[in-house]
């Protein structure tokens, strides 16, 4: 609608074009809109369960001969799981922010419970 002659709308012609790969705005959503923050607020609050996963890791963890403290993914799924349902996901972004240590890519109940996740 934006090309064509005979629309009257004027809402579609203050929309920007379309972004191409190596735009820095490529893939993000407009500065100042309800978007973007929607999704800083979901950033602060996957860092705030971020934070409060590691603060139950050194709670309920053991501290090893290195100084750093583990717990199995069992015992942390059984405390975890009563406070959020997302325990392997916040895990993993746990993990990509270098917070946390284990083996595997992904942690499943039952099968990994013995899995040593380790507070760095």
């Amino acid at each position: 609608q934006r090309k064509n002659p005979f629309s009257s709308d004027d809402r579609l012609a203050s929309k920007p074009a379309h972004t191409h790969r190596g735009d820095p705005a490529y893939g993000r959503p407009p500065e100042g809109s309800r978007t973007e923050q929607r999704g800083k607020d979901a950033h602060s609050h996957v860092g705030k369960e971020v934070e409060e996963l590691c603060l139950i890791i050194r709670r309920t963890g053991e501290v090893g001969e290195d100084g750093h403290v583990s717990v199995t993914f069992g015992q942390l799924f059984e405390t975890y799981v009563t406070i959020s349902n997302k325990v392997v996901g916040i895990l993993l972004r746990a993990r990509k922010h270098g917070l946390v240590h284990f083996d595997g890519e992904m942690l499943w109940q039952g099968k990994d419970d013995d899995v040593v996740i380790t507070l760095l």
